[in-house]
């Protein structure tokens, strides 16, 4: 009976083998899964928790900051957003990424940083878009592109990249600062996305586990767990000034 039993298990699961263990789980958890029925494997378990968490953040992060683009070109303005918090952001992203791409992780553990990047550069250019300096907000976006491209070059020694990583964590943590006391300073969160705020600290916390899960690295754990602490503390000023706006305050 029960190797009737494992036959059909095994027959209704191979359309989605490759799927999965391409994806989700290695072939011995599949097989301890669907053919041995063994769900309480700890460290399967973790794997496909790692796994499937990695995906959703990349899936998330598609239009994690969407509704902020939507509400600075809703109110054709970027009154509350800091350019400096934006360009440290930007830099602590990017170090994200040509560190993950040197070093071969895979793009589950990394890959929510290029939708990102591509999202805060938008944000960038609308910032200094609606600020009157549309030509200097084209001009950081071709300048971007440019060091970009030569950071995940292969020409580039692991060292610098390394540094580059090393410092997203100063990076955060200033950028996160600027943009706090611009709140505090307003006295209002301005055009800042509530929905983006929770979405990337929800994603950063996450973050913690699948990186310890899925590559090991002591620095890139680290980062995220500065991360997660300050992007805990602008969520924070968004729930303290939530009844709070720019044109209410006018209008005191």
């Amino acid at each position: 009976m029960a190797a009737y039993e494992k036959a059909v298990a095994t027959s209704f699961m191979d359309p989605f083998k490759d799927i999965l263990v391409n994806y989700l789980m290695p072939e011995k958890c599949y097989d301890d899964f669907f053919l041995n029925f063994n769900f309480l494997n700890v460290d399967c378990l973790k794997i496909v928790i790692s796994k499937g968490l990695g995906i959703g953040i990349i899936l998330g992060s598609v239009l994690v900051k969407l509704p902020q683009i939507l509400k600075l070109m809703g109110a054709k303005s970027a009154e509350g957003l800091s350019f400096n918090s934006v360009l440290l952001e930007l830099f602590a992203i990017t170090g994200t990424m040509a560190y993950s791409i040197a070093n071969s992780f895979p793009f589950s553990s990394w890959g929510e940083a290029l939708f990102l990047m591509l999202q805060t550069v938008t944000i960038g250019f609308l910032i200094q878009h609606y600020s009157g300096s549309t030509i200097k907000g084209l001009g950081f976006i071709v300048i971007y592109i440019s060091l970009m491209t030569v950071l995940i070059s292969p020409f580039i020694p692991m060292s610098v990249v390394t540094t580059m990583q090393a410092s997203n964590m100063p990076a955060i943590i200033f950028g996160r600062l600027i943009q706090a006391g611009t709140n505090y300073r307003n006295g209002h969160t301005g055009q800042l996305s509530a929905i983006s705020v929770f979405l990337l600290f929800g994603g950063s916390l996450a973050r913690i586990f699948t990186t310890v899960q899925e590559t090991g690295d002591t620095l890139m754990a680290v980062t995220y767990v500065i991360s997660s602490c300050c992007n805990g503390l602008i969520a924070a000023q968004v729930l303290y000034y939530w009844n709070v706006s720019p044109a209410h305050k006018k209008t005191e």
